[in-house]
């Protein structure tokens, strides 16, 4: 079994969860602060080498399940498969992004996708 750490579209919830099926949900989970995290529109990225913790799920996928994460993710050509840190010292694999893909994508500097997209969507609603 491999533990996988998701934070984006992957997590229960958000619309490409169903991806996840055959996964066992471990828990709620936020990495060490050593990551970036990105607004990439229908989507966030994770960028290493940053000071922030990302909040997301942790799993436990089998080795089938993980050859379509990494399909679905375009791993390698989109994102990279990378062993982490999670903020308890345990270890997982997460999918992240290069910085120079990145472009001039937002910074979610509160390190939570779907806080961000909440906000986001408020913001939006306030200005009708």
């Amino acid at each position: 079994m491999h533990r996988v750490f998701v934070y984006g579209s992957l997590q229960r919830g958000e619309g490409n969860h169903r991806m996840m099926n055959g996964a066992r949900f471990v828990a709620r989970a936020r990495t060490e602060p050593a990551f970036e995290l990105f607004d990439l529109g229908a989507f966030p990225a994770m960028a290493m080498s940053g000071s922030t913790a990302i909040a997301g799920e942790l799993y436990e996928v089998d080795a089938d399940l993980l050859k379509r994460l990494d399909v679905f993710e375009g791993c390698p050509r989109l994102y990279q498969r990378e062993a982490i840190v999670l903020d308890d010292g345990t270890r997982a694999e997460a999918y992240v992004m290069p910085r120079e893909r990145l472009g001039r994508a937002p910074h979610i500097k509160i390190g939570c996708w779907q806080k961000w997209r909440r906000r986001s969507a408020s913001r939006k609603g306030s200005r009708r």
